[in-house]
This record gives C-alpha cells, sequence and structure tokens, in this order.
C-alpha cells in the first residue's frame, strides 16, 4: 500500500472533489428549478471525478486500484456541454433536455468510444500504459482525439459567454428589476471556465509539463467548483419566459400606429405611474396598454431609442430626484425614496440614478443646481 503524501495542490483538490459531491447531493434534491440543478449537480460531479484523479495517480494508488485510470478522462468533454445547458435552463425555466439536446453528447460518447481499448486493458497491461503515457505521452487513438478536448471546451465557453449576453439584453428589454433575473454571476463563470480552457492550452504549446497543467487546472477548478456550487444553490427560477429567437416578431406596427402607442404609453406611464411597480414588466404594461410584448418592444427601441428597462427606471430616478428637490431627503433615508419610486435594491438605485444623471444619489443632493433626467416624454 503507498504512502499517500499530499502536497498543496493535491489537498485543494480532494477538498475541492469531496465539496463538489456533497454540493451536487443537495443540489439533486431540490425541486424548485429541477432541470438547472440536476444539470449542476452533475456539472459539479464530473468536476469532482476530474479533481479527484489528480491525487489517485500521483499518490500511486493506481497500483493499487489500476481499473481507475482514465475514467476521468470524459469529464473533460463533459465540462463544456453541462455549462452550457447549465445556463439554458438556468436563465428559462421552462427548458428542458430533449432529444435535440443529445447533440451536445455527441462530443463525450465519441470520447469514450475511443477510450475502449484502455478500458478494456487488464490491471498490469493499465499500469504499464499509465507509465507509458507519464513518460511519454498519450499515444494510439487517444492521442487523435485528446487535443479537441481543448477545441470543445473552448468553443462551448464562448457559446455559453454569447448566450448569456444575448440573455442579458432581453432582460433589459422584458424586467424593470434586474436582481431577480440578471446571470451576471453565471457570465462570469463562463468567462473563468473559458480562462481555464486557454490556460491549459498556453501551457500545452509552451510544452509545460503534463503535472504542471494538471496543478493549475485542479487549483483552479477547486475555486470554481466552491463558487458555481454555493451561488447555483441560492439561486432562484429566475425567468418566467423564454428568449426570443428574433429581436422583435412582426408586429405589422407601421409609423402611425407605433407613435400612436408610444403616446398611450407615455400617457398610462404619466397618469398611472406604473413604474412604481417593483416588479413591473413588459409583458404586464404591455397588457395594461391592450398591446403585446412585441409590439410595445419595438415602439421603445424605434420610438424612444431605450431599453424597458431604462425607460421605466428614468420615470423612478426622475421621481427620486423630484422628491429631493422637494426636500424629502431632509426626513427619509435616499434607500427609502427610491423604494417608493419602485427600485427594488440599493445597487440597482445607484446604477440607474448614475446612468441616467451622470451623478451619484447623494451628489446630486448636494448639488445647488439639480437639473432632473432627460424626459422621455415626445
Amino acid at each position: 500500500m503507498p504512502t499517500l503524501t499530499l502536497d498543496w495542490v493535491e489537498l485543494a483538490a480532494i477538498i475541492g472533489a469531496i465539496q463538489g459531491i456533497i454540493l451536487a447531493g443537495v443540489l439533486a434534491t431540490q425541486r424548485a428549478n429541477r432541470t438547472a440543478n440536476r444539470l449542476l449537480a452533475f456539472l459539479l460531479t464530473t468536476f469532482s471525478i476530474y479533481l479527484a484523479a489528480g491525487p489517485y495517480y500521483r499518490s500511486g494508488l493506481i497500483r493499487v486500484h489500476p481499473h481507475l485510470f482514465a475514467t476521468h478522462w470524459p469529464t473533460l468533454w463533459l465540462f463544456g456541454p453541462l455549462v452550457y445547458l447549465y445556463a439554458r435552463a438556468a436563465s428559462d425555466r421552462s427548458w428542458r433536455l430533449d432529444r435535440a439536446s443529445l447533440v451536445h453528447g455527441i462530443a463525450p460518447a465519441i470520447a469514450v468510444i475511443f477510450m475502449i481499448p484502455v478500458y478494456a486493458l487488464t490491471g498490469p497491461e493499465k499500469i504499464a500504459t499509465f507509465e507509458r503515457w507519464s513518460a511519454h505521452g498519450v499515444d494510439g487513438f487517444p492521442a487523435y482525439v485528446d487535443p479537441l478536448k481543448y477545441v470543445s471546451g473552448i468553443a462551448y465557453s464562448a457559446a455559453t459567454i454569447l448566450y448569456l449576453v444575448r440573455h442579458g439584453r432581453h432582460v433589459e428589454r422584458s424586467y424593470s428589476n434586474l436582481e431577480r433575473v440578471n446571470l451576471r454571476w453565471l457570465l462570469w463563470f463562463a468567462s473563468a471556465t473559458g480562462g481555464i480552457w486557454l490556460m491549459v492550452v498556453v501551457l500545452r504549446v509552451a510544452h509545460a509539463s503534463l503535472a504542471i497543467r494538471d496543478a493549475h487546472v485542479a487549483v483552479t477548478m477547486a475555486l470554481v467548483v466552491y463558487g458555481i456550487g454555493y451561488v447555483g444553490l441560492r439561486q432562484p427560477e429566475i425567468i418566467n419566459q423564454p428568449l426570443p429567437d428574433r429581436r422583435y416578431e412582426r408586429s405589422g406596427l407601421d409609423d402611425a400606429e407605433a407613435e400612436q402607442l408610444r403616446d398611450a404609453l407615455v400617457s398610462v406611464m404619466e397618469r398611472e405611474q406604473p413604474w412604481k411597480e417593483s416588479e413591473l414588466t413588459l409583458a404586464h404594461l404591455a397588457q395594461r396598454l391592450g398591446s403585446t410584448p412585441q409590439r410595445l418592444s419595438q415602439v421603445l427601441n424605434s420610438q424612444m431609442g431605450q431599453t424597458f428597462y431604462d425607460f421605466v427606471n428614468g420615470y423612478r430616478v426622475r421621481e427620486v430626484q423630484r422628491r429631493i428637490q422637494a426636500g424629502d431627503a431632509k426626513m427619509f433615508k435616499m434607500f427609502a425614496l427610491a423604494m417608493d419610486a419602485g427600485f427594488a435594491s440599493k445597487s440597482t438605485f445607484n446604477d440607474a440614478f448614475k446612468k441616467h444623471t451622470n451623478q451619484t444619489p447623494s451628489a446630486f443632493a448636494r448639488s445647488p443646481a439639480r437639473p432632473l433626467a432627460h424626459s422621455t416624454s415626445p
């Protein structure tokens, strides 16, 4: 039995693997947002298998349990597809895995097929293969397929980032409060996974040793496991409608109808003040106007030159400005004024206020000349 000696990299990998398995178990039992949580549980499990592989090889356990040799290899082909599918499921609770989703399993399946001759080896043959690969690099059929895992990882990271950017634009066209619907954290996660793939490619091109490449991947992936697991565990079901395939469906609006809808929109916003509802959405406002989200979105972009998010928050910012000018900021906290105007969080209020006025709320309150934010009225 080999003596198990762990350095800090291997210890981080083991802790990350254990943490990933625990989080995967918790996520798999969650009833809310089941598709997203189960995909994330599967992703964390594959992470954990990969992380555990480093200590397995470097400690010499392969010579005691050789039949586990290369079981981690297909997981490298699963990271990209699972991150992408998780992004789809997390951004749209109506999305489900279907037959079309099976296309994302083709590359991992091919990778497994190429490894079947390796898995069929006897224990001593696997040990000999491990020692040969350690000394001279991967050979045989796996050597032809192995570099493609980097292409897959980078391509899926790029696809995930593009999807999330598109999702962010859709959210701003449909919601006035982004606190419960934005996936900025997942965009950072997808960018981090893309960075990991690029780092490994650079190390490979620089002819860094396999041990160094594995060490960098293990440490960075351990950090990712902690981050994605805990954030994903707290992530609510965030969006009630799927992303449209096109920016606008054919609305059939001519210029005269668009102007009429714009006038009706401004009238409702000023008379009924629906912007004070913190969870106001494009669909709710369109229903109030007797129109459709597609038509209203078209009017906002073509007639107003704004997203729904900026349009609504412009009214909210001006209301806060009005109350500051009226002296209400001396009697109430600034965030209380923001909540009365329809903002749901301090960060959203501060960001929107600065975007519309180029000032912070406190700076505006101290300013002797207090011009209101630009009006959206025609």
